[in-house]
């Protein structure tokens, strides 16, 4: 009987993902541990290593879809001994469409979902629409037997029917597209279903995006509270500079603001800890998660026991990761979990700011610029180096004497940058 390879669950809260790429084929041997297929999850593209062998005998799922459910079936192994014409015996499978998503409509929201009573084309073979396409081509008195489809198996969506209007005048009566329509309100005033007036541009939700919107909205109910330390970084930037000629590496600040963030949690070991329903989490071992910013959104790797690694393994491990996050590459295991969190803006002149906290950890560090500012020392004032860090905490588990003592040990720490060398 032919094994169902089923979509996996590659992530806790994962429910469905999209098939990216297949690297085998039907008729392809396969062997417990080869790569199949790549599947892309709301944050990364993974790889699906098989845990039998045989034959892949066919591919229920083809590549590029996106909306499949976990356990879904997507394949058929053929085991040892079996043919081709043990597949018969396997009932067939729907292959899914690609995922829906929300467009605006006067009244209600719309789906571009599968069509409903499809049409006729002149030639007889039937018309693949889906209802909001279809709405807007009879609104616009536009012949969809004309229009070429370019969703899932060649369905006429939304965008297809804006593309074959384009530069033709709207029917009258009817709102030109790209706009949003005015809806009837008491009184017979009218009112813009929208937020703006003017034109726009539908950017469709990703995975990414919405797990980011998501875990915000989690991050809302958690009680923050923020402490801002002034760095003077001329020490650490001279160790920098000094390190990087003689090993011919290229540190950036934020290496050595990991390594500090990591020794200031061994120092004050109770900020490395999270909220749980039933107790505040102590965890062992320092996982700083740094944000990676992507074009789709954000992605924290990790540096995993970053208290015991040297700056130099840091960066390097740092800048693979980032590489890897950027093509979509990372492990589930390289971006989940951390017990800190560092954000730094300053790449982009940021002075100072305010970070959110990904729950659920209590602390992140928000780095900005570094510049050169008025400071005091003794009675005389002076040129230095200023970089502002500021310390968000989760106030459950923080209080903010403790988040006090870690800001102090962390500005400590950057300021004397021999500390981080040992």
């Amino acid at each position: 009987m032919p094994i169902e390879l089923l979509m996996p669950a590659l992530s806790p809260t994962m429910t469905e993902g999209a098939l990216a790429k297949w690297h085998k084929k039907e008729g392809d041997a396969v062997k417990a541990g080869d790569v199949i297929a790549e599947i892309e999850t709301d944050k990364a593209t993974m790889e699906f290593e098989a845990v039998d062998e045989g034959t892949l005998g066919r591919i229920l799922v083809p590549e590029g879809t996106k909306g499949v459910k976990v356990n879904q079936p997507i394949a058929l192994l053929l085991e040892e001994g079996e043919d081709a014409k043990a597949l018969a015996s396997v009932k067939a499978v729907a292959k899914p469409v690609a995922k829906p998503s929300p467009q605006p409509s006067p009244a209600m929201p719309e789906r571009e979902g599968p069509a409903q009573g499809e049409g006729e084309r002149a030639s007889g073979a039937r018309i693949f629409a889906s209802p909001l396409a279809r709405r807007l081509g009879a609104q616009a008195k536009l012949d969809l037997a004309r229009v070429a489809g370019s969703g899932p198996h060649g369905r006429i969506v939304k965008a297809d029917v804006e593309a074959a209007l384009a530069g033709a005048a709207p029917s009258e009566g009817v709102a030109p597209l790209g706009r949003p329509a005015a809806v009837p309100v008491p009184g017979g005033a009218q009112a813009i279903a929208l937020a703006g007036t003017g034109s726009y541009t539908e950017v469709p939700i990703t995975g990414m995006r919405r797990t980011i919107a998501t875990r915000l909205a989690e991050a809302e109910i958690v009680p923050h509270y923020f402490l801002t330390a002034d760095c003077e970084i001329d020490a650490l930037m001279k160790a920098r500079s000094d390190i990087s000629d003689a090993l011919d590496i290229k540190l950036s600040i934020n290496d050595f603001v990991i390594k500090a963030v990591a020794l200031a949690l061994r120092k004050v070991p109770a900020v490395n800890a999270s909220w749980s329903k039933d107790a505040i989490l102590a965890w062992a071992d320092v996982d700083v998660a740094v944000a990676v910013a992507l074009p789709e959104g954000l992605i924290t790797p990790i540096i995993r026991h970053a208290d015991q690694k040297q700056i130099p393994a840091i960066s390097a491990e740092m800048r693979e990761l980032a590489e890897r996050a950027k093509a979509g590459k990372l492990k589930l295991h390289e971006f989940q979990g951390g017990t800190i969190s560092i954000s730094n803006l300053g790449m982009f002149g940021t002075r100072q700011f305010t970070a959110v906290i990904n729950p659920p950890q209590s602390a992140i560090i928000a780095v900005g610029a570094g510049e050169k500012r008025a400071v005091v020392r003794g009675d005389a004032l002076a040129i230095a180096t200023v970089m502002s860090c500021t310390a968000t905490f989760d106030h459950r588990v923080v209080d903010g004497a403790l988040g006090a003592r870690f800001v102090a040990a962390l500005k400590k720490l950057i300021e004397a940058p021999a500390a981080l060398l040992v």
